[in-house]
C-alpha cells in the first residue's frame, strides 16, 4: 500500500505540474524539463508513469473530460426546466475553468490537438451537442421563442461561450471568465427564450438569484 500511495502521489504531482506549465505556456512551448522541475520528479519516474509528453497531455485532456458528465448529471437531477438547467451547467463549467488548473489546461490542450495529437477530441462539437439537446428539450416544453431553431441557438451560444473563454484565458488566465460568461445571458437569451420564461428568469437575475440558488 505505501508503494501504491507513493506511485499515486508521483503521478498526481506530474499531472498537476504539467497542468500548470501547459496552462501557462501551451503545449509546444513547454519542455519536459519544466514539468520535471516543477513536479520535483526524476525523468525515470516520469517515464514510469507516462511514455511521452504527448501521453501526459492526453491524460490531462481525458482528466478534464471526466469532470463534465458528473457536473451535467448533477444539474439534470435537480429537475429544473431545460433552460435553467443549461444556465446552471454553464455557470458551474466556467467556475471550474476559472478555478481548476487541470480543467483549464485540458481545454487548452484540446484546442491545440493538432500540435499534441490529432486523435484528441475537440470540446467544441461535444458542447454544441449538449446545448442542442437542452434547447431541443426547451422547445418541446414551449420555452423557446416561436421560430427559434435549437440547432442554430446551440451554434450561436456555443460560439459566444467559447469566445468568452478564449478571450478571458488569453488575457488573464481565465480569471474573469465567469463574469464574461454571465454577460452573455442577458444579451443572448432574449432572442431565444419565450417571453414568459424570460420574464421570470430576468426577475431572478436582477434580484441576484444565481443559477445555483434556483431550486
Amino acid at each position: 500500500m505505501p508503494q501504491q500511495h507513493r506511485a499515486h502521489a508521483t503521478r498526481h504531482a506530474i499531472l498537476t505540474a504539467a497542468a500548470e506549465e501547459f496552462d501557462r505556456a501551451g503545449y509546444a512551448a513547454t519542455p519536459l524539463s519544466a514539468i520535471l522541475r516543477r513536479s520535483g520528479v526524476t525523468k525515470g519516474a516520469f517515464y514510469f508513469h507516462f511514455p511521452s509528453k504527448e501521453a501526459l497531455a492526453a491524460a490531462l485532456v481525458h482528466a478534464q473530460e471526466a469532470v463534465w458528465p458528473e457536473l451535467y448529471q448533477r444539474w439534470v437531477d435537480r429537475g429544473l426546466d431545460p433552460l435553467r438547467t443549461l444556465v446552471g451547467i454553464i455557470d458551474d463549467l466556467v467556475r471550474a475553468v476559472a478555478t481548476d488548473t487541470v480543467v483549464r489546461a485540458g481545454l487548452r490542450l484540446s484546442s491545440e490537438s493538432r500540435v499534441v495529437d490529432n486523435e484528441l477530441p475537440s470540446p467544441y462539437p461535444l458542447w454544441e451537442r449538449v446545448l442542442f439537446e437542452m434547447f431541443d428539450q426547451a422547445a418541446g416544453a414551449g420555452l423557446l421563442r416561436e421560430g427559434v431553431s435549437p440547432a442554430v441557438a446551440a451554434r450561436v451560444l456555443n460560439a459566444a461561450l467559447v469566445g468568452a473563454r478564449i478571450i478571458s484565458c488569453s488575457l488573464n488566465r481565465c480569471t474573469d471568465v465567469v463574469q464574461r460568461t454571465r454577460e452573455v445571458w442577458p444579451l443572448v437569451l432574449p432572442g431565444i427564450a419565450a417571453e414568459d420564461w424570460l420574464a421570470d428568469w430576468t426577475g431572478e437575475w436582477r434580484h441576484g438569484v444565481s443559477p445555483v440558488q434556483v431550486q
